[in-house]
């Protein structure tokens, strides 16, 4: 497995750089060039904002500048398992990586050791998708929709690991939104992220035949109806410095899930929390939380707090530390298949 280097990002708190990942996570300025007027804000020219990104973005510290969108807002998307023979991970990983489907894939330590994230433009396309990569791998494969969100993606603070107010929707039972071909076609220029160039909506325009004004209203109305949940800068944690990061599960009751999912959520070092779908009799947890720390014992002390305080010791549990990551990337919901 081709590993990521073990030496985080040295970054001066008080530099552009730091502002850039830590500052514009979300609103990114929705102006015919928005580089131009973060240098504005910040005292430096366009062309220098644009290079620092280029160069972040290069040195692994941004994933990509662009729109986070909500999942199962649009077309569907799961997050699911397989057990993998350990002599056979990296034959796996490449199988499921090779699909633009799969945004997120991450090795943990757990039998369920796999775990990975996938979109597609519909529960039909997914259930193929899925049906595909457990046929192709020959391994045993469990699939965890989500079904409540208490705080998803709306940014890192990389100063403390904090992070904004939790938010709360409901996904069980709602119906992702019908887009026309036209707006699906500006999902798609947007999934790998915006240019890093003088006026990236032009582009994008370019790209998917529409005017650069409408392609700016257009994200202006998606992040108004909560189809976009930020937009701007993604970073990648692991190399700025939080190296460490478990997935901890509970079996609760699901009349209890929301309470305890909204309680979690407020905490800090929570990034993600939401409720899933069990896939029984393989996996019985239902609420999730995403914890991300500088170290291995800071996520454990926080886990520790956690299960004292909101008195989580007496759920079923198991928390799933990351030890490698396979991909990362924005999600797709393009129909298309890959070869």
């Amino acid at each position: 497995m081709a590993c990521v280097s073990d030496t985080p990002l040295a970054l001066d708190t008080k530099g552009i750089d730091f502002r850039l990942l830590n500052a514009y996570q979300r609103d990114l300025p929705l102006t015919e060039r928005p580089y131009a007027e973060i240098g504005r804000r910040e005292g430096y020219p366009a062309g220098m904002i644009v290079e620092r990104l280029r160069l972040l973005t290069g040195r692994g510290a941004i994933s990509r500048v662009g729109a986070v969108f909500a999942p199962r807002r649009i077309g569907a998307s799961t997050l699911a398992a397989l057990a993998v023979p350990v002599d056979r991970l990296d034959e796996v990983a490449q199988v499921v990586n090779a699909r633009a489907e799969v945004n997120h894939n991450y090795l943990r330590e757990n039998d369920w050791n796999m775990w990975f994230v996938a979109s597609a433009a519909n529960d039909a396309a997914l259930g193929r998708l899925l049906a595909e990569v457990s046929s192709q791998t020959g391994c045993p494969l469990i699939s965890l929709p989500l079904l409540e969100e208490f705080h998803i993606d709306l940014g890192f603070d990389l100063a403390d690991g904090s992070k904004a107010s939790s938010t709360h929707r409901d996904v069980e039972g709602e119906r992702a939104i019908e887009l026309s071909d036209r707006d699906r076609r500006l999902v798609a220029a947007l999934a790998p992220g915006l240019p890093l160039v003088d006026r990236p909506f032009a582009m994008l325009a370019d790209r998917c035949g529409q005017s650069e004004q409408t392609v700016i209203r257009c994200i202006e109305g998606w992040l108004d109806e909560g189809l976009i949940k930020r937009m701007g800068v993604v970073v990648r944690h692991h190399e700025l410095g939080f190296r460490a990061n478990a997935m901890c599960v509970w079996d609760v009751p699901d009349e209890s899930a929301h309470a305890l999912g909204m309680k979690l959520a407020g905490e800090k070092g929570v990034s993600l929390c939401y409720r899933r779908r069990r896939a029984l009799p393989e996996w019985r947890f239902n609420l999730f939380c995403m914890i991300h720390g500088r170290s291995r014992s800071e996520v454990e002390a926080r886990i520790a707090h956690l299960q004292r305080v909101h008195k989580l010791d007496s759920y079923p549990h198991a928390c799933l530390f990351s030890t490698h990551r396979f991909k990362q990337c924005g999600a797709r919901y393009s129909e298309r298949r890959e070869a």
